[in-house]
């Protein structure tokens, strides 16, 4: 038999709260614990007057308590008021480019995950290039915006240098009243400089916080890096490992040989990070007793062997990488002969060779690779009877050493800025990708790494050319290499490869790597030339299904987004003062005042 539901009349009555003796106020907590419960439920442990409710009785008593408890409290002894904020002499951003500033900052959370977009750009990508056009400008941020700045690049490390540059001497004043933002006393996001007055050099090395004895060495080396050397001398033997490590780093502007008795000594550091530090700032010292060292280790394993050579050949000139470079049996010419060496003794750990292979890797390979990488690369000319890069790398190897030696080499090449053993080491672009049945049996090249040696202009072209060869498949690594925006050709082959894999059939969302980057990175002049791929055509025979109208989604999005980044260009440019309500754009040259005014 179910209970009659309870009437209003019949509802239990609130629970009486402990009374108050007779002139002792109510306590904060009984207060608290009614107004929680509510006054329906707890009666209140005040008196009510006649014609009030209990609510605003209780309201009253805590007013009257408040007021109570604040008068019972001391004041506080007032704090030191901080420094004002250092003034940014920078001109402030264009009104346009502030509001859009503000819109980038406020969608910094991204448009969501998913592999359909839809057609509207990603403002998140879209920031950090505005953030580099603005600090290209000289612009400061404005005041109101710099909190929203911060957050930005605490939660993205790669806006930092752009997002602190921009943010300038404000930033490293309000981080100091925000843990959070703790990181931009570590990173200024700008050039460093010298205190005013040449006494403060010495006390803000010796008091300062890491952030400024590390600004403080980098600016004193630019200016002279003897200078620099003698300051991080005076304390480097008390320093942590860690900051040793960064220090040491700092010595790379205007690394000379009058830096090489130091480094020497950082060899035999406590610290196994310092000591390949300093090894490798020898090894990039031309000159370096260290260079010279790992020169005659890695020319005593590597040598020319003639014995299967046939008739001697010019190979004195430049030549060209040849496609079956892997020695066989009965080959005539020279042949590159490798003996890996057979220990790692005390001097070669000392110098930097790391022992201890990694997991799979042998030993003695091990070893090699590193003594190769250490050499400086313009030894083996003369190893090699005087011949060029792309002849030496066209050498057959005996064994299985051929991939571990190139490779070494493409470290080195790397290391040591050297553009004629990348260009050897590359090949040309047209030949078979790695990883395919056609390609010859060669090094685990990083091609991408590779292409950073070589000017932006050559870099573009082996690229294009690569890409109109192979396709985008092997080319994502490649192209975030490549200067922005993309040189015509560059962003011509990515185009072209793009519509092909279109009318293939395939699914955009596999090149969305390569369409990411082509919205951050085409030349916005293209979007003219890319909006008759975004129409809607017949599916071709084959295509997977619906993917028509996803590429034309795709390219909506991509004409879209090249179209904003040409107002956000168009917004940052200074307006000119001869020609009020006109701005500069960037790369456009500025056309006359016609005649008449």
């Amino acid at each position: 038999m179910t209970s009659p539901t309870p009437t209003p009349s019949s509802a239990p009555a609130p629970a009486p709260a402990p009374a108050p003796a007779p002139g002792t106020p109510p306590a904060w907590a009984e207060l608290v614990g009614a107004a929680l419960l509510g006054t329906e439920r707890r009666s209140p442990p005040v008196a009510v007057r006649a014609g009030q409710s209990a609510a605003a009785a209780l309201l009253d008593a805590a007013a009257v308590n408040t007021v109570r408890r604040r008068a019972a409290l001391r004041p506080a002894p007032a704090g030191e008021r901080p420094a004002p904020a250092p003034a940014d002499p920078r001109p402030p951003l264009p009104p346009a480019a502030r509001r859009r500033l503000s819109l980038l900052l406020a969608d910094r959370g991204g448009t969501g995950g998913g592999s359909r977009r839809g057609t509207s750009p990603d403002l998140t990508e879209l920031l950090p290039q505005w953030l580099t056009a603005a600090d290209a400008h000289g612009y400061r941020a404005p005041d109101a915006l710099l909190p929203a700045l911060l957050d930005a690049a605490r939660a993205r490390t790669d806006l930092r240098p752009t997002a602190l540059a921009l943010a300038g001497p404000r930033a490293r004043w309000l981080a100091r009243f925000n843990d959070d933002w703790k990181f931009a006393l570590r990173d200024t996001g700008g050039p460093a400089s010298l205190p005013g007055a040449p006494e403060d050099v010495p006390r803000i090395w010796a008091e300062g916080l890491f952030a400024e004895r590390s600004a403080l060495l980098t600016a004193v080396r630019r200016r002279d890096p003897h200078a620099g050397l003698a300051l991080l001398c005076t304390t480097w033997a008390t320093e942590r490992a860690e900051d040793r490590l960064v220090f040491l780093d700092a010595l790379r502007d205007g690394l000379t040989a009058a830096d090489e008795p130091f480094l020497e000594q950082a060899l035999a550091d406590r610290s196994r990070t310092v000591r390949a530090a300093a090894a490798e700032l020898l090894a990039g010292l031309p000159g370096s007793a260290l260079a010279a060292r790992m020169a005659r280790r890695a020319h005593a394993c590597v040598g020319l062997d003639h014995s299967t050579e046939a008739a001697p050949a010019d190979t004195a000139s430049t030549g060209t990488a040849s496609a079956d470079t892997t020695a066989s049996p009965g080959a005539a010419g020279p042949t590159i002969s490798v003996e890996a060496p057979h220990e790692c003794d005390a001097q070669m750990q000392r110098d930097g060779v790391v022992p201890r292979a990694p997991s799979g890797r042998g030993e003695r390979s091990w070893w090699l690779g590193q003594l190769v990488a250490g050499a400086p690369l313009d030894g083996w000319r003369e190893r090699f009877g005087g011949r060029a890069p792309a002849a030496i790398v066209a050498l057959p190897v005996a064994g299985d050493w051929r991939t571990e030696l190139h490779d070494a080499w493409c470290r080195a090449a790397v290391h040591q800025r050297d553009a004629d053993w990348a260009r050897a080491l590359l090949g040309a672009p047209t030949a078979p990708p790695q990883g395919t049945e056609a390609a010859p049996a060669g090094p685990a090249r990083d091609l991408a790494k590779l292409l950073t040696v070589l000017p932006a202009d050559e870099r573009a072209r082996w690229v294009a050319e690569f890409i109109a060869a192979h396709g985008l498949s092997d080319a994502f690594r490649m192209l975030g290499v490549c200067a922005v925006p993309w040189a015509e050709p560059l962003g011509r082959a990515v185009i072209d490869a793009l519509d092909i894999a279109r009318d293939a059939g395939s699914y955009p969302w596999s090149f969305s790597g390569v369409m990411g980057l082509a919205e951050r990175c085409l030349d916005p002049a293209a979007a003219d030339r890319l909006d008759m791929l975004t129409a809607l055509t017949d599916d071709p025979e084959g295509a997977a299904p619906g993917s028509v109208g996803y590429w034309s989604e795709t390219f909506q999005r991509l004409v879209a987004t090249l179209r904003l980044r040409a107002t956000m260009l168009t917004e940052l440019a200074p307006a000119r003062p001869d020609r009020p309500g006109h701005t500069a754009i960037p790369g456009r040259p500025i056309a006359p005042e016609p005649e008449g005014g």
